[in-house]
């Protein structure tokens, strides 16, 4: 994926399983969770390119949340602030070679950041 592309999609959900069965039945969508990421299960599209994640329902998180590829999470958070956005989360590790971080447009609007890759083969 290349900055600027749509890479993931959190749906909170306070019950996981009916969530599977409700999107598996409606898209066809597969879900399998990984180790490390327990309670965490992550959709498949069919096109076997989107994909996103069952996040735990909760007070700050009650409607889906899209994720979006960046070369640089500090730049693009910086560059947010210049224009009126808010900083929800910093920078945090997903990974040993991916990172993410949350800021609301001035609109209200909350965007995740995606940065690097969760494929740690070197391939």
């Amino acid at each position: 994926m290349a900055h600027g592309d749509i890479t993931h999609i959190d749906i909170p959900a306070s019950d996981h399983e009916r969530a599977k069965e409700f999107y598996g039945a409606l898209f066809g969508w597969k879900f399998q969770e990984y180790p490390g990421y327990e309670g965490y299960p992550m959709w498949q599209a069919p096109n076997e390119i989107s994909g996103g994640g069952l996040a735990p329902r909760s007070d700050g998180f009650t409607q889906p949340r899209s994720y979006v590829e960046v070369d640089s999470i500090d730049e693009v958070l910086a560059t947010a602030r210049e224009h009126g956005a808010r900083v929800v989360m910093e920078r945090q590790p997903i990974s040993e070679t991916s990172w993410w971080a949350i800021f609301e447009d001035p609109d209200g609007n909350v965007i995740g950041l995606y940065e690097g890759t969760t494929d740690t083969s070197g391939g």
